[in-house]
């Protein structure tokens, strides 16, 4: 694709979004706010500049309405763009501006070839410390002990036996109500720094875990089926006893990059550490996996336990 480049003015600061209005045949038109980085806005540009039908047919699906639909249609119904603020394509032949012309705002898009992470999209990871009292935390602990019965082995949508190994308990709401109202404390915030400050939440859900020795789950993202769609952000609280007598149990969480218009792994990712009584949160749709546990003596008041759970959009 031709360069995206600025007209002769002053430098302007580039923006984080552009808005963008899709001219459909028929007369239809969308109007949607993409960032300036985003790799859609160059595919969007590489199609309307193909003149002559040379590029690989693309199908287009973009989220809408955040998330909660999608907006589907093949790159030949695509027959022209609007920007606001507006973006120039710089033609192969220079043209020279005349004194009637009037200034015009550009902005330079870097080609996804710039760089080999150019296409790559960071994940991106919250994590607080001391998110309940230490009076709270021993009694969950004490909670947990008590109920070690109570715990079953995990299962996952597809069946998979070997892809998930650890123990959990479903319901336990002497703590999950503290849980939640704790999270509502914090997701006017965590809402806002990931970008979905709008969203409309349908409610919280949670469950306690379990890893012992040689305990893990494999990669997998939390929204992948039509049961947990709706699942927006994932949250995981980490608890154990003191001194600490497991290892292992880091959450690898994948960066993702654009292939064919879906959202796939990338080979970067960020290693979090369980850190006794905080709380991370990140995006469901992230790839992500739990690293194996190492807990020698076996028993389970040694486990690497958490509360995860996943805020729900309406």
């Amino acid at each position: 694709m031709q360069s995206l480049s600025r007209s002769p003015q002053p430098p302007q600061q580039v923006p984080d979004q552009v808005e963008v209005t899709l001219l459909l045949s028929g007369g239809q038109e969308y109007t949607l706010s993409v960032p300036t980085q985003d790799l859609l806005l160059r595919q969007l540009f590489e199609v309307v500049m193909d003149w002559e039908g040379k590029r690989v047919k693309r199908l287009f699906q973009i989220p809408i309405h955040q998330g909660r639909a999608m907006l589907v249609f093949p790159c030949d119904r695509l027959v022209g763009l609007i920007t606001n603020p507006p973006l120039i394509v710089q033609q192969p032949i220079p043209m020279q501006p005349t004194q009637t012309q009037q200034p015009i705002q550009s902005y330079q898009i870097p080609s996804p070839l710039d760089g080999a992470r150019s296409n790559i999209l960071a994940s991106q990871v919250l994590q607080f410390d001391d998110f309940l009292s230490l009076a709270e935390h021993r009694q969950l602990l004490s909670y947990v002990q008590k109920q070690e019965a109570a715990f079953v082995n995990t299962s996952t949508s597809t069946g998979d036996l070997s892809h998930r190994r650890s123990l959990v308990l479903y319901e336990f709401p002497e703590f999950s109500t503290l849980i939640h109202t704790r999270i509502q404390s914090l997701l006017a915030e965590v809402l806002a720094k990931f970008g979905l400050a709008d969203l409309p939440i349908s409610h919280i859900e949670s469950q306690l875990t379990a890893h012992n020795d040689g305990h893990y789950y494999r990669v997998h993202n939390d929204n992948g089926s039509p049961d947990t769609a709706s699942r927006e952000l994932t949250y995981v609280y980490y608890f154990n006893r003191e001194p600490k007598r497991f290892s292992g149990g880091e959450l690898r969480i994948y960066d993702s990059r654009i292939e064919n218009n879906f959202f796939v792994r990338a080979e970067s990712y960020k290693t979090i550490e369980p850190r006794n009584n905080s709380i991370v949160f990140f995006l469901s749709r992230y790839m992500h996996e739990v690293l194996p546990i190492r807990c020698p003596s076996g028993k389970f008041a040694a486990s690497r336990f958490t509360i995860n759970g996943w805020v729900r959009r309406v």
